[in-house]
């Protein structure tokens, strides 16, 4: 993944516990920042990095993802108290996406995804146990004519929950019910094996190696995720069951 250093503070974006911002870099382009001085912490960071990068590697459009530096200088030139002490709490190694100017957010009355495409969707976020894209809050958005994938910082949970990854590996996930994208996912159990063959261990231990040391918790280390999300994908794949189960209702 590529670094970059953000050299001025745009916008905020109100929406969301990170409370993320638009920034630009040193390669003069414009990156929506999470930063990891937000009440959610490097977690939600860590989550963002990986489910990403994870729907990037089963063919999935998600932004480009970027590491980028803070400098907490970058404070001074903010009158905002609360963004000057979001700045200085985050001085250092952050995580951004492209920006994508002039894209709007799915609307699922008027757009109608391809079955295809919204069981691929609706099979990954059951994986990463994605809490976040309900019709309230997609987090997709129309950009050139396809779809993207944002925002995945709620995703992973089980890091936030305590207790042993391995046995939650095999949880089920309920919430999948309120999938924004359910009601178009009528090839769930078309894309599941091609999907899952993607994501080989080699690839997890990939993505999961370009976390940050400094993001990790003590009580979560690197090798659980892989662990994680490997169970995850060994069959038999309860999430998609449960995604299955869902439809039928």
């Amino acid at each position: 993944m590529r670094t970059v250093a953000a050299t001025r503070y745009v916008t905020p974006l109100r929406e969301g516990g990170s409370l993320p911002a638009i920034v630009e870099a040193d390669d003069e382009g414009l990156y929506v920042i999470k930063f990891r001085g937000a009440g959610q912490g490097p977690r939600a960071l860590v989550a963002e990095l990986v489910a990403g990068e994870v729907a990037r590697a089963v063919g999935l459009d998600v932004p480009e993802i970027v590491f980028i530096t803070l400098d907490r200088e970058l404070a001074r030139s903010e009158p905002d108290p609360e963004i000057q002490d979001l700045i200085r709490a985050s001085a250092g190694v952050n995580i951004a996406l492209d920006y994508m100017p002039g894209s709007v957010a799915f609307d699922p009355v008027a757009e109608q995804p391809d079955a295809e495409l919204a069981s691929a969707i609706v099979w990954f976020d059951a994986l990463v146990v994605n809490l976040d894209r309900s019709p309230r809050n997609t987090n997709l958005l129309m950009w050139h004519g396809k779809l993207r994938l944002i925002d995945h910082g709620a995703a992973l949970y089980v890091h936030h929950a305590g207790g042993d990854f391995a046995a939650r590996a095999k949880e089920a996930f309920p919430k999948i019910k309120d999938h924004v994208l359910l009601p178009f996912a009528s090839r769930l159990a078309e894309v599941d094996a091609r999907l899952a063959a993607r994501l080989t261990p080699n690839v997890i231990e990939g993505i999961v190696a370009s976390i940050p040391e400094d993001w990790i918790a003590q009580d979560a280390g690197r090798e659980t995720y892989s662990r994680y999300l490997n169970a995850r994908l060994a069959p038999p794949r309860v999430f998609v069951e449960e995604a299955l189960r869902a439809r039928a209702v």
